[in-house]
């Protein structure tokens, strides 16, 4: 490894050894320590990815220092740190204890570091699915809820399925081009029906992992048993992850007309039920769940377009959705106590009992259904332009329709913040942790809202 290769893998590096430092040293350490110790790791290895230049060719093999990986690795970072400020006092509340918590978070990290880096099918494939094992034990970490571990459980075993779908639809990449690597895929003409194979069975995984219709059975259940930070962590990270797979793979491999059909009912039917089961939910986080099942269709959308612009509007969306997810998740979590405010009905009256906490549950609420000046309207127009100009008019309006009736569920927690009096729990007070990370998250959807100009740069430059 030369001193190149090094500056440009030292996010990886970072990662590695605060998640091995943590698990080893974690049993002598006080929590907070062992906390705050996980929170800069994650922030170091982020500034490090955002302040080093692409460097898409190393020595290393399998792996480089792309454009696209300088863009994601601090968002994931950024979210990784979030979450752990988030579920520090959240697990001491439910007695969630040693430092196996952190020890899996930065472990996940390090494999969300490594993806969007991978230029080998590999090297891309045992990265995804060590974000995925991690979130296994993540989901079960709770063992005080009979929940939490039947979540883990479902997730693993939906999760299983999923990675072989996966590797089948790698080793189909593999026969037809007669290379692992992303820079040397060239398929070859006699060999197209293969490779159309191999990105059915990808597209499939992939649907798995990004929760799209129908394939998206796992994420209620998965999202209401696990603990709030984690859900949380499992909403932002995971997707944004899986999505850079699905980019990096189709900046190189473009099989865009036999997707088309395929990606066209994976985003009509994530859009259209996602929004209408949210309807239905009385539980906040099935109701969450359920919307980012309609998220994920907005973005397969702009994915269908095959545009620079639509993949644009995909990376823009990630950073968007990552703050808002963050900050609705981590609201929810700094209002529960022992036991989680699982209904909607329990949040009555909680933006006066507490006004910092329900404000950012609000924000959130409202930068969802896209309402401006946040940055959820942002997302939302870019993601319906891009497919305007795309040429996918039909899917465009109803996209619109679906965003504008799922104003409603989001609106309706709104409601029960401010305009319900019954008597709900006292929550616990606001932590410091809790306060920066609702703070930052709560700044983010408001800058990118009124000033997306810079974050629109740093887009361009990554597909570049």
């Amino acid at each position: 490894m030369t001193q190149a290769d090094a500056i440009a893998m030292m996010p990886i590096i970072i990662t590695a050894a605060a998640a091995l430092l943590v698990l080893i040293c974690g049993p002598f350490l006080p929590r907070g320590i062992v906390s705050g110790a996980s929170v800069a790791a994650a922030v170091a290895a982020g500034v490090w990815a955002a302040c080093t230049p692409a460097s898409p060719s190393l020595s290393l093999p399998g792996v480089g220092f792309p454009a696209l990986a300088r863009f994601l690795i601090p968002v994931v970072c950024f979210g990784a740190a979030m979450t752990m400020l988030l579920s520090h006092s959240y697990n001491t509340r439910r007695e969630v204890r040693g430092e196996e918590f952190a020890a899996t978070v930065l472990f996940s990290l390090f494999a969300m570091c490594v993806l969007p880096c991978g230029n080998n099918l590999l090297i891309l494939f045992l990265a995804l699915e060590s974000i995925t094992f991690s979130f296994y034990i993540l989901v079960s970490m709770d063992l005080h809820r009979l929940e939490s571990g039947e979540a883990g459980l479902k997730y693993l075993l939906i999760g299983a399925v999923a990675a072989a779908i996966i590797a089948f639809g790698i080793a189909l990449f593999y026969v037809g081009s007669g290379t692992l690597s992303l820079q040397a895929l060239q398929p070859r003409p006699e060999n197209r029906i293969i490779i159309s194979a191999g990105w059915g069975m990808v597209l499939l995984g992939l649907a798995f992992k990004l929760s799209l219709v129908p394939a998206h059975l796992w994420t209620p259940d998965v999202y209401q048993g696990a603990p709030a930070p984690v859900a949380a962590f499992l909403s932002t990270g995971s997707k944004v992850t899986a999505l850079a797979l699905f980019l990096l793979l189709l900046s190189l491999l473009p099989p865009i007309e036999e997707l088309r059909a395929p990606l066209f009912f994976l985003s009509l039917a994530s859009m259209v039920l996602g929004n209408l089961a949210a309807l239905l939910q009385q539980d906040v986080k099935r109701m969450l769940a359920y919307s980012s099942i309609a998220q994920m269709g907005y973005l397969a959308l702009a994915i269908l377009t095959g545009t620079r612009e639509g993949y644009a509007a995909v990376l823009l969306y990630a950073v968007i959705y990552t703050a808002m997810n963050l900050a609705a998740f981590g609201a929810i979590s700094s209002l529960s106590g022992a036991k989680e405010r699982s209904l909607i009905a329990e949040y009555s009256g909680v933006g006066y009992s507490a006004p910092f906490r329900g404000g950012v549950l609000a924000l959130s609420m409202l930068a969802l259904a896209g309402i401006p000046p946040t940055a959820g309207f942002m997302g939302k127009f870019f993601i319906f332009y891009s497919a305007v100009r795309g040429g996918e008019m039909t899917l465009a309006i109803i996209g619109i329709c679906t965003a504008a009736a799922s104003a409603y569920f989001y609106l309706r927690v709104v409601v029960y913040l401010y305009m319900r009096t019954e008597p709900a729990p006292q929550p616990s007070p606001v932590t410091v942790g809790e306060s920066a990370a609702l703070s930052l998250c709560s700044l983010l959807i408001i800058v990118i809202g009124v000033y997306p100009a810079p974050l629109l740069r740093l887009v361009d430059a990554a597909l570049r």
